[in-house]
């Protein structure tokens, strides 16, 4: 919905606005390090952002009725937070102490026991990985003989093995394709697996890839064939074919393009009739700092199109012009369409 120069927000509400867009953030369990890094030096930077982000905290404060009755069940998160408030008492600039009064509502509901505040430690269900990637980063890595495993931007991935010999991994979070050689007549093959949730995707040769991103995993087929073992059945893939499962649900096998589903190897995100909030969702797994996308009015509408990896910010920009958004940049890399 486009805002009407009558409806905007005058000057000196902009700070409190600024204030709302840092305090979801970092509320949301899913903040970066860089993310806290950013609102710290917004916060600093004038007396009337700490000004507006008290008076936001404030109205947030409203929460906690519901944030009392959390406290009961979960003692632990009861403890994290009082200690938060001595150590804000102790020294108002310190890190510790700033995280905990930033992110209160979520560190009293227990949030932040599950999804660690601003990345500064693996999420629990993410402990003893072998690998992993950074934002925007890519890895390829060759962990057993013909095996080759390119690994996306945010994915953390475990050995597994039998022997001394790596015959599979365990994708904890992200995105891994997986590179297998045609093995000699002769010599015969292993399959090699891929772990991820409550399933598990076995090939002797070819390509897949699979994603495994807030419980929901997806196996691609590229090249040659795919076995997908799970607790309600078992799926054969082949190749150009696609089927996703979670813990609760296992999906039939369905045709794709696979130039679309492996555009990241190539440095590309293709999108064909993608809602925008995935769009955006997409977007920040490669970009440092955050997208907002704070009009629900366009959430659902509809994507298609290439970006390049490389410059999101002219996909951002495109994305701005074509939905009639307004734009704000702030410190940290965070970025509000509205």
């Amino acid at each position: 919905m486009k805002i009407s120069a009558d409806h905007r927000a005058s000057p000196s509400d902009e700070p409190f606005q600024q204030a709302w867009v840092w305090l979801r953030l970092l509320t949301s369990g899913d903040a970066k390090a860089w993310d806290v890094e950013g609102f710290e030096r917004w916060l600093h930077a004038s007396p009337a952002h700490e000004s507006a982000f008290r008076a936001a905290k404030q109205q947030w404060a409203t929460l906690k009725p519901v944030a009392g009755a959390a406290l009961r069940r979960m003692p632990d998160a009861a403890a994290a937070r009082e200690r938060g408030k001595q150590e804000r008492a102790r020294d108002p600039r310190n890190r510790r102490a700033f995280l905990a009064a930033a992110t209160g509502a979520a560190a009293v509901a227990g949030v932040a026991l599950v999804y660690p505040p601003a990345g500064l430690w693996p999420a629990a269900g993410e402990w003893g990985a072998d690998y992993r990637t950074a934002t925007g980063e890519q890895q390829a890595l060759e962990l057993a003989p013909r095996v080759k495993v390119t690994l996306n931007t945010q994915t953390r991935i475990r050995r597994q093995g039998r022997g001394g010999e790596i015959t599979g991994i365990e994708l904890l979070s992200g995105e891994a394709a997986i590179d297998i050689d045609r093995p000699a007549m002769a010599s015969g093959g292993r399959a090699f697996a891929v772990v991820a949730g409550p399933g598990r995707s076995l090939a002797e040769d070819g390509r897949f890839e699979v994603r495994n991103l807030e419980g929901k995993i997806c196996v691609t087929c590229i090249e040659g064939s795919a076995r997908v073992e799970h607790p309600l059945g078992e799926r054969r893939l082949a190749a150009h074919q696609q089927l996703i499962y979670d813990g609760g649900t296992l999906g039939l096998a369905r045709a794709i393009d696979p130039a679309q589903a492996s555009a990241w190897r190539k440095g590309e995100l293709v999108f064909n009739n993608t809602r925008l909030a995935e769009v955006i969702a997409e977007i920040n797994r490669y970009r440092p700092g955050r997208v907002l996308l704070m009009n629900a009015s366009v959430r659902d509408m509809p994507v298609s199109g290439s970006f390049y990896i490389a410059s999101l910010s002219e996909a951002l920009s495109l994305l701005q012009r074509t939905y009639d958004l307004k734009a704000r940049s702030l410190p940290g890399g965070l970025y509000v369409l509205s």
